[in-house]
C-alpha cells in the first residue's frame, strides 16, 4: 500500500514537473539602440504592466550604446532580440556576408530616420545648401554622420569638413563653436543642446525626411535562430510590446516613470518632452500613418538598402529580402495603435 501511494506521488510529482517545464517563461534577452532615455518607454511599459510576463516570456531590457553594438551582439548571441538602425543592421549584412547569425529587422518602429543636422541660427546655416564648405561634428558612428552623402546629393551639398568627437561633446563643441553643426537624432540633440544653454529658438533643425531622404530610422531585431526555433516567442514579443507602446503613445507623460524607474538620475520633465519629439517624429510620422505601424513599404526598403550600399561603401549590395522578415508581426488590428493625427 505504501508503494503505492509512494508511486502515485512521484507520478504526480512528474506530472507537475513536466507541466511547470512545458509552461516555463521563455527567456528573452533584449538590448535597447542607447541608455535609458524617454524612448525606452516604449519597451520599458510592456515589461512594467506585465505583458511580456503574458505572453510567456522572461524579458530583459538592457541598456545599449549604439546601434552597432546591438547589432553585433544580437550577431554573436549575447543577446535574442534588440533595438537598433536599420541602415547599421544593412550595413552589417552588406560587410559581413558570410556571417552565419545575421540579425534581420521583424518590426518597424522608427518610420523614418531620426537622423537631422542642427546649427545655430547664429552661424547663417538655415537650409541644406548652407553647409556647402562647413565644418560639420559627430561621433564617426553617427547614424546622420553615417548617412551623410545621401543627404548630401539629395540637397546638392558641396564638400564639408568633419570633425570627429565621443558622443558626450558633440552638443557642447557646437555652442563653443568649434563646428558650425552637428548630426544626430533631433530629439536628442536639440534637448541636448538646450541643456548646455541653447535656445530652442536659436537652433535651427534640418531633419533628414523633411529635405528628400526616406530612410527608416529603428526596428526591431531579432537572430535568425530565434526567428527558426522559436517563432511563437518573437511573435509573443512583439505582440506584447505593441500593446505597451500603445499605452506610451496614448500618454507619454504617464508611462515615463517605467524609464526613472531604471535609471533614477534621469530628469524626468527633460525625457517626458524627449519621448514626445521621438512619437511626433518618427513613430507616429505621416509615413507611418501611410504605411502602418510595424510594416514597411517594400519599393522604400530597397531605395534604402540601395542607399545604403552607396553611403556606406559596403562590400556587397545590400539585399533588402535578407534583412527584413514582416512574417511574425501581429495582426492588422493589433498594429493600429497611432494615436489621432494632431491638427
Amino acid at each position: 500500500m505504501n508503494k503505492r501511494h509512494l508511486l502515485k506521488s512521484l507520478a504526480a510529482l512528474s506530472a507537475i514537473a513536466t507541466f511547470g517545464l512545458a509552461h516555463a517563461d521563455t527567456p528573452v534577452k533584449f538590448q535597447l539602440d542607447w541608455r535609458f532615455e524617454g524612448p525606452a518607454a516604449l519597451f520599458l511599459q510592456s515589461a512594467a504592466k506585465g505583458y511580456y510576463k503574458a505572453a510567456g516570456l522572461d524579458v530583459t531590457i538592457d541598456a545599449g550604446n549604439g546601434s552597432g553594438g546591438t547589432v553585433t551582439r544580437v550577431a554573436s548571441g549575447t543577446y535574442d532580440m534588440g533595438f537598433a538602425d536599420l541602415a547599421a543592421l544593412m550595413e552589417f549584412h552588406a560587410n559581413n556576408p558570410d556571417a552565419p547569425n545575421k540579425p534581420v529587422a521583424v518590426m518597424m518602429v522608427y518610420n523614418n530616420t531620426p537622423a537631422a543636422v542642427l546649427a545655430l541660427r547664429k552661424s547663417g546655416i538655415t537650409k541644406p545648401a548652407d553647409l556647402t564648405g562647413k565644418k560639420l561634428g559627430a561621433p564617426v558612428f553617427d547614424a546622420g554622420r553615417k548617412a551623410f552623402p545621401v543627404f548630401q546629393q539629395a540637397n546638392h551639398i558641396g564638400n564639408v569638413t568633419w570633425i570627429s568627437m565621443d558622443p558626450p561633446l558633440r552638443e557642447t563643441m557646437l555652442v563653443r563653436g568649434d563646428v558650425d553643426a552637428i548630426t544626430g537624432f533631433s530629439f536628442t540633440s536639440l534637448l541636448n543642446l538646450e541643456a548646455r544653454g541653447a535656445k530652442t529658438e536659436d537652433v535651427v533643425i534640418l531633419p533628414y525626411p523633411d529635405f528628400g531622404v526616406k530612410m527608416y530610422g529603428n526596428v526591431i531585431i531579432a537572430s535568425p535562430k530565434m526567428v527558426k526555433e522559436n517563432p511563437a516567442a518573437v511573435k509573443a514579443f512583439l505582440s506584447a510590446f505593441t500593446k505597451g507602446a500603445k499605452e506610451v503613445m496614448a500618454d507619454p507623460a504617464a508611462t515615463i516613470g517605467t524609464v526613472k524607474a531604471r535609471d533614477g538620475i534621469i530628469n524626468t520633465a527633460l525625457e517626458t518632452r524627449r519621448l514626445a519629439l521621438a512619437i511626433d517624429a518618427v513613430v507616429a510620422s505621416p509615413d507611418a500613418r501611410q504605411e502602418g505601424f510595424g510594416q514597411v513599404n517594400p519599393g522604400r526598403l530597397a531605395l534604402m538598402a540601395s542607399q545604403v550600399s552607396d553611403a556606406f561603401a559596403t562590400k556587397t549590395r545590400v539585399d533588402p529580402a535578407a534583412v527584413w522578415d514582416g512574417s511574425l508581426l501581429p495582426s492588422a488590428a493589433e498594429l493600429d495603435i497611432l494615436p489621432p493625427a494632431k491638427r
